[in-house]
């Protein structure tokens, strides 16, 4: 998430009405007005059955199911057809799925916006895509009724075919005599869990044969007659801007079109990427940095570690932390750091802009397809029904293509207005590595006092760094007296501090000049390493082992402690590591859903090898228990690659990072063998897109000191000599 912060679940679903002589169903949602998707007034025997904004049912029995999410790599394709499918009795062979279109009846359920991401896809859309597929059935049973003459009592439905008695009808038969039936009055009763035969099923993903064939198209796949492409000068420094330019040898070059300045720097549109590009290498462009020019991560580390000395907004208190301390016979002290990370996708950040003079188009991998709309009609002075957004499947996003401010596509029509044709603006992974929006860099201190068993009765902790929510929309909802609870969470509402009787946490939200967003897990991708880093120096210096420690600390937490137990189980923790390995354990809540990891590592030649990861996960009810398991996977590999590699910084303003080469993200050969294992769970409905990402740093460190004896408070992790 994918990775935006999750709201609170609210639901919204309500039936809808008949308009003309197509049938729709509208749905109202908070914070949006209401929409509905119609079906023409006439129907046509061509014509499909569109009984609701999210599905379609053509003769051919086909059945189309419209994602409101995008695609990035997380399932939603999957895990939201499994929902309507499961209500209509669909035949799962016949389904279909595509990117919904940017329209108010897409709106996140909670956020009130077309967008992905806070790994909140399944659990917002689970009573609304079973709603679509339950009220699909239901007007295909009355037609069937119709039909047979019979009462809609004696009819059931079976993979895709409606049957009474001895009659039966495929859903393409009925279709067409579905499609004149007035909409359901009430919401149709939905199936009990023990009668579901997909929801819970382990299922292949529907996006895997569109990748494997070369048929699935992404953002930089898009092309047609008469586009052209960009490549954008931007400043060197944020918040830089253009004095003045010479585009003589950039327009001499072949291929080149035109050059133009936008808000974003100066952009050279070409016949093609290499014209573009090489048309960019020749221009010439005088830059007035502005106020950022002496960004130096080493010296906003020393900035942060005084304002650190310094008391901060209050995240969370109880009782009296400092003196408790003060008064303590023993005392833990501890300095962790992580610092700024790149969303680094495999596609890097593109968008097709095609503008009319009655709307305009877009062709882009977006995560936010409300605020991309509007974005692009401020800027034309257009309605946002005016602008149309294809989601093309994306090449990964984090985070990265879900901005606040919409700067991608923002950029990308601001270029194709300057050039007055239809563009392709395209970003270089050295563009997108230094094009700014990172995970905010953090130093974090605690200092924990402990009784004679070794367990934590106070803790003051301070954090530092900087806002991703300040100044954005969400800065009303999730920024209360100076915290930004995606800076604390995971610290602030630990269930390790919610028993100790004394605590603290602060936070400072200092202002850099350097552009943050979530990343994948967000604040816990930080979090998650320092706590579970810090109860592992108290599991040892009280000489208790990691596991039995935390299941002490844990035991009023009982689905933290089901995900610790089924992990130390299958990781075999209770017996030995091999010769030369470590073991290291962590446990950790975000997004709704509980983890725990536990990885076993080896040093070859001075550096850290991850052979095994064993996930235990408790997310409530897995829809795709397969697509939950992937997403584990997925999110220890990416949490990984900042473990061991990743870390951006800056000298003289400059990020001095560009490619994977300097920007190393995991290797093939570094992927461990990882196990994932679910909890069986009736509980609220986690996400899995990010939950997977924050445990593996913690895991990983804490099994290097089991090994090595190095207790490594920064990351990425660097054995000492």
């Amino acid at each position: 998430m994918n990775a935006v912060p999750q709201p609170s679940r609210r639901r919204f679903l309500k039936a809808g009405a008949v308009l003309g002589g197509g049938l729709v169903i509208g749905f109202v949602i908070p914070g949006a007005r209401r929409y509905a998707l119609a079906a023409p007034a006439a129907a046509s025997a061509a014509a499909p059955f569109v009984p609701n904004a999210f599905l379609r049912i053509g003769e051919d029995d086909s059945v189309t199911v419209l994602i409101a999410h995008s695609e990035m790599g997380q399932g939603v394709w999957t895990g939201l057809a499994m929902l309507v499918a499961e209500e209509l009795d669909a035949d799962w062979s016949k389904i279909r799925v595509e990117h919904a279109p940017a329209a108010p009846a897409y709106a996140h359920t909670a956020f009130g916006q077309q967008m992905t991401g806070g790994s909140t896809s399944t659990w917002s859309e689970f009573d609304r895509y079973r709603q679509a597929g339950a009220t699909a059935r239901q007007l295909l049973v009355a037609a069937a009724a119709q039909r047979f003459g019979v009462a809609e009592a004696d009819i059931r439905t079976e993979n895709g075919v409606v049957v009474a008695g001895t009659q039966r009808a495929r859903y393409g038969e009925l279709a067409a005599d579905a499609a004149k039936l007035p909409a359901p009055k009430a919401a149709p009763v939905l199936k009990d869990a023990k009668d579901w035969k997909i929801i819970g099923k382990p299922t292949k993903r529907l996006d895997s044969p569109e990748k494997i064939t070369g048929r699935a198209k992404f953002g930089m796949d898009v092309q047609f007659d008469g586009l052209l492409t960009a490549v954008v000068a931007r400043a060197p420094v944020f918040g830089g801007t253009v004095k003045s330019f010479d585009a003589a040898a950039a327009k001499a070059v072949p291929g080149v079109r035109d050059v133009v300045q936008v808000p974003s720097g100066v952009a050279v549109v070409a016949d093609h990427y290499w014209a573009a590009k090489q048309g960019r290498d020749a221009l010439k462009v005088d830059w007035d940095l502005g106020p950022n020019a002496g960004l130096d991560t080493v010296k906003l580390r020393e900035e942060f570690r005084k304002l650190a000395a310094t008391p901060g907004a209050v995240a969370a208190q109880a009782g009296d932390a400092a003196a408790a301390l003060a008064k303590a016979g023993k005392t833990l002290d501890a300095e962790y750091h992580t610092p700024y990370l790149a969303h680094a996708p495999m596609e890097p950040l593109n968008c097709t802009v095609k503008i009319d003079g009655d709307g305009c188009e877009i062709w882009t991998g977006t995560q936010f397809q409300t605020g991309d709309q509007h974005a692009a009609a401020g800027i034309l002075g257009l309605k946002p029904e005016q602008v149309q957004i294809h989601t093309m499947f994306l090449g990964g996003g984090f985070g990265r293509r879900a901005t606040t401010n919409s700067d991608f596509v923002s950029e990308a029509v601001q270029v194709a207005k300057a050039a007055g044709k239809p563009v392709k603006t395209v970003w270089s992974r050295e563009d997108d590595v230094r094009g700014g929006y990172y995970r905010p860099m953090y130093l974090q201190q605690a200092r924990i006092a402990v009784d004679a068993q070794g367990y934590p009765v106070a803790w003051q902790h301070r954090m530092v760094g900087q806002s991703i929510i300040g100044g954005t929309p969400f800065e009303a909802l999730m920024v209360k007296n100076g915290v930004d609870a995606t800076s604390v969470e995971g610290v602030s509402d630990s269930p390790y501090l919610k028993d100790i009787p004394d605590h603290r946490v602060e936070l400072h939200s200092p202002k850099t000049g350097i552009p943050v967003l979530w990343w994948r897990s967000v604040g816990h991708s930080y979090n998650a390493f320092v706590m579970e880093s810090l109860i592992d120096e108290l599991a040892h210096a009280a000489k208790k082992d990691p596991v039995e420690y935390r299941r002490a600390l844990l035991k009023s937490h009982p689905r933290h402690l089901a995900a610790l137990n089924l992990a130390a189980e299958k990781a075999g923790w209770s017996t030995p590591a091999a010769q030369g390995r470590g073991r290291g354990v962590a446990v950790h809540e975000s997004f709704g859903s509980f983890l725990a990891q536990i990885a076993e590592v080896s040093v070859e030649n001075g550096a850290i090898r991850v052979h095994r990861v064993v996930c235990a996960i408790d997310c409530g009810l897995a829809v795709n228990p397969e697509g939950v398991r992937a997403q584990m996977e997925s999110g220890i590999a990416f949490g990984l690659g900042a473990a061991l590699h990743s870390a951006l910084s800056f000298q003289d303003g400059r990020v001095q990072q560009s490619n994977y080469h300097d920007y190393q993200v995991l290797r093939l050969n570094e992927m461990p063998q990882v196990e994932v294992h679910i909890v069986p769970s009736t509980e609220r409905m986690g996400g899995a897109g990010e939950p997977g990402t924050a445990p593996i740093a913690p895991a990983v460190a804490n099994a290097v000191f089991a090994l090595t004896g190095q207790r490594l408070r920064e990351l990425p992790l660097r054995l000492k000599a």
